[in-house]
């Protein structure tokens, strides 16, 4: 379990396959970890399988691999790192699992102020779980979503989270991980188990105006 409040970055040094997956191993600041303990990379949960100082290896199968931008990295990339959340620590972001749900595509990155807006270009079936001013992982940092629109939504990047965060973050065409509002995916696999249709939760229009009620001696 994680926040989505990434503590920083790391490099890859080095990539090796592994079967269908890859061995990632990463050069960063972080130390004392401990065999098998869950670390987010770019927002995937992977367990810790080696280390020594300065760096350590987390496997990704083929199944991370073609669901998540870590495919697409080579020896140099910088990757952003948390750790797990510990009984107690302050939850400053939102409940993140690491469960990648799908990747966007930064498609517009624009000044307001010392602050930037992105839009992320999604897939249908991620954007129907994104709503204004609700919560969404990008490539593992918890973000606000300012507005949704048709195929796209958009965030703001404070100048402190533009400081902590990779500069490809902020790059047209970067690949992000997208996880979202976990607490979206129960709320519609509970309300399809009691036989709820997408139609029946869907806003109706009403027949109901301000004549009409003046005409019952409303107003």
């Amino acid at each position: 379990m994680f926040t989505g409040l990434v503590e920083t970055t790391g490099r890859v040094i080095q990539i090796q396959a592994q079967g269908m997956g890859v061995r990632l191993v990463i050069g960063c600041g972080l130390r004392d970890y401990v065999m098998g303990e869950s670390i987010a990379v770019n927002g995937v949960c992977l367990t810790v399988v080696e280390f020594r100082e300065g760096q350590f290896g987390v496997d990704a199968s083929s199944e991370t691999l073609s669901r998540t931008n870590l495919g697409t990295l080579k020896p140099g990339s910088r990757v952003h790192l948390e750790r797990a959340l510990r009984v107690g620590d302050r939850l400053g972001g939102h409940w993140v699992l690491g469960h990648v749900d799908g990747t966007g595509r930064v498609v517009r990155v624009v000044p307001s102020g010392s602050s930037r807006a992105v839009t992320v270009e999604a897939s249908a079936g991620i954007l129907k779980y994104i709503v204004e001013k609700g919560s969404v992982a990008l490539d593992g940092a918890s973000l606000t979503v300012n507005r949704v629109s048709s195929g796209s939504f958009e965030i703001m990047l404070i100048p402190h989270t533009q400081s902590v965060l990779s500069g490809d973050f902020l790059s047209v065409g970067h690949v992000v991980n997208i996880e979202v509002d976990i607490l979206g995916k129960y709320v519609e696999k509970l309300l399809a188990c009691h036989g709820v249709k997408q139609s029946d939760i869907e806003p109706q229009t009403s027949s109901l105006t301000l004549d009409r009620l003046r005409e019952a001696g409303f107003c």
